[in-house]
Order: C-alpha cells, then structure tokens, then sequence
C-alpha cells in the first residue's frame, strides 16, 4: 500500500528521494481516481526494488498539487532527482504507467 504525503513531508518524501518517486494526486470523491488507486498499488508491489509510490491527498494538501499546476485528478507524476520526470493525467492504463516508470529506472 502506497504511503501518504502531506504538503509537509513532500518535500523530504518526494522531491529529496534518491530514488525516482511514483506520485499519485487523488481525491476520494474521484471515479477516476478510485479506479486507477489499484493500479497504483499493483505498481508498488511489483517496483518496491526501484521506485517509491506514494499518494495525496488534494483537498487535505491544497499547496503542493498548487505548486505543480495540477488542474485535474487523478494526475500522477513521476519525480526523478527532485524534478518531474514525466506526468499523465486521467485513468491510465497500467501499461502507461509502466512505460512511464521503465523509462525512469
């Protein structure tokens, strides 16, 4: 299960990782973002050797989604060295996400 991270520990969390970071932007009231959660955890699982994955929490932790212009949910970037690496926004297949992390590692 992906841990959360809060405005106040996505600077340590995220952005001062080694490794690349797996972000997972959501709201609970999202279709969408209900959808692709399973999906996130799949990809925790079978990446915990080469990637984090972590989610939050947009309507607890208004700044930090703010900062990185997210408009619309579910949005999910990938960070590597403390910059956005690459990002995708709606219900992504798996293999997506996938593509997007196998170019990271």
């Amino acid at each position: 299960m992906p841990n959360e991270v809060t405005d106040n520990t996505f600077e340590t969390e995220v952005l001062q990782n080694e490794q690349p970071t797996l972000v997972d932007f959501w709201a609970p009231w999202c279709g969408p973002c209900r959808a692709v959660g399973p999906v996130v955890e799949e990809l925790a699982q079978e990446y915990s050797d080469k990637i984090k994955v972590v989610k939050m929490n947009v309507d607890e932790n208004p700044s930090t989604p703010s900062k990185f212009g997210i408009r619309a949910i579910p949005t999910i970037i990938l960070f590597k060295g403390g910059d956005v690496f690459e990002q995708v926004t709606g219900a992504v297949s798996k293999a997506n996400l996938k593509q997007m992390i196998d170019k990271a590692v």
